[in-house]
């Protein structure tokens, strides 16, 4: 069948649908899109806290390193459609963009509505039979091919069907794990699901106390069971629950994971990571010879955040109100030792619904990777975050998606 004729269903249209149906459009196929909700692209409305980080500015092979999750399957849908195919093909409809610190790429106008109304005019334009408010129940599957899907408005018929349902994070924009239910329904395995970028729990209550306080330039390192370890520089936050920010969220899918196979983990905080304890305990000890005549509370006013300085104290074992002059060698080496390693119980990350992405889901071996085509229903390509695949925080994973759902619907409506 040529590709100016084949019919093809869309489900979901998130960030993957999105770009699944245009392209679809684009080689000539008639796209019905079907999505649940009232609109199209909610969850990249709130990406990148409303600003929609589109991609990363990086070599698009580097995207592999920055994918824990699978990255690997990820090769030909790359080479197929890269960080640089996206921006050429946005620029081209009129969108501005902008490279942030790390190679984070923003809409100029930081507004992450402006990615939607351009996705909605396309729509428009390519003549996609939009379908709002019509969740899809069913794959129809006859004789091992897909042919169409099923809604509480009937059947509607399609030569081939693309599965782009996303996760089960952020529920309130769709994301509610619909797209396991169906692929299981049609044989595919569905890894376990957990939540990836993510905050932490911690059992410990003292970051309640420093709530809302940042903290940049530090080494966070997490371990195991003695054996498993990883480790992130950079930028984190306390909250009410325990922390979060950009290096928590980095370590969180390892967090997920042991967590989840039952290890018990740990998290250790380097306040001071350029300094070794040697020479942090020189500038210590010149500190206190400077305020000699304080109190230890307002002898580290120069070293620590104001809020942090008693609660390194208290860990340190270190009264307050002590003043300089009485403090013995132990303690001072005590207070070292706790800005270098201060310790933390993870016990647990927040919910899944709070989840930035899933981590799991459908069984990338069971999707031939060149294609975005099952293996085991022929017609019925799968693209986006309700594939097993995740990656860090900076544009890897909405790049991850708008390059499988390119090469999905290359793939089924026949490329040029």
């Amino acid at each position: 069948m040529s590709s100016t004729n084949k019919k093809i269903a869309v489900i979901g249209a998130g960030v993957a649908g999105l770009l699944a149906a245009v392209t679809a459009a684009d080689r000539g196929a008639k796209v019905m899109l079907f999505e649940k909700m009232p609109k199209v692209g909610l969850k990249m409305g709130i990406t990148g806290k409303g600003r929609c980080n589109l991609t990363n500015s990086a070599p698009i092979m580097d995207f592999i390193g920055k994918t824990p999750g699978n990255g690997k399957f990820l090769y030909s849908a790359y080479e197929a459609f890269s960080n640089t195919d996206l921006l050429e093909l946005l620029h081209g409809y009129g969108l501005v963009t902008k490279v942030e610190r790390g190679g984070r790429v923003f809409p100029a106008s930081d507004d992450a509505q402006e990615v939607r109304h351009l996705f909605m005019r396309l729509l428009k334009e390519k003549k996609v039979e939009l379908h709002l408010e019509e969740p899809v129940s069913h794959i129809v599957v006859i004789d091992g091919r897909a042919k169409g899907v099923v809604t509480k408005k009937g059947r509607y018929d399609a030569d081939a069907v693309i599965l782009t349902t996303g996760g089960a994070s952020y529920p309130r924009t769709g994301s509610t794990g619909d797209g396991y239910r169906m692929a299981g329904e049609i044989g595919h395995k569905v890894t376990t699901i957990r939540p990836a970028l993510i905050p932490l729990i911690t059992k410990e209550s003292w970051p309640k106390d420093l709530q809302g306080l940042s903290l940049k330039n530090v080494t966070l390192s997490l371990s195991a069971g003695g054996r498993r370890k990883a480790e992130e520089f950079g930028e984190m936050l306390f909250t009410h629950f325990g922390i979060t920010g950009p290096i928590v969220l980095s370590l969180s899918d390892k967090a997920s994971l042991w967590l989840s196979q039952g290890h018990p983990v740990e998290a250790t905080l380097d306040l001071k990571p350029a300094l070794t304890q040697e020479v942090l305990d020189k500038r210590v000890l010149r500190d206190l010879e400077k305020h000699h005549l304080k109190q230890m509370a307002g002898a580290l006013v120069e070293l620590l955040p104001h809020r942090m300085i008693d609660v390194v104290l208290s860990l340190a074992g270190i009264s307050r109100d002590l003043p300089v002059s009485e403090l013995k060698k132990a303690q001072r080496a005590s207070l070292v030792q706790t800005m270098k390693s201060m310790k933390l119980t993870i016990t647990g990350t927040r919910p899944i619904e709070e989840a930035i992405v899933t981590a799991g889901g459908i069984s990338v071996k069971e999707v031939n990777p060149s294609t975005m085509e099952s293996k085991k229903v022929a017609g019925l390509y799968f693209a986006g975050e309700v594939l097993d695949i995740h990656a860090f925080t900076g544009g890897y994973n909405l790049q991850a998606a708008f390059s499988t759902g390119h090469l999905a619907a290359e793939s089924a409506a026949g490329r040029d």
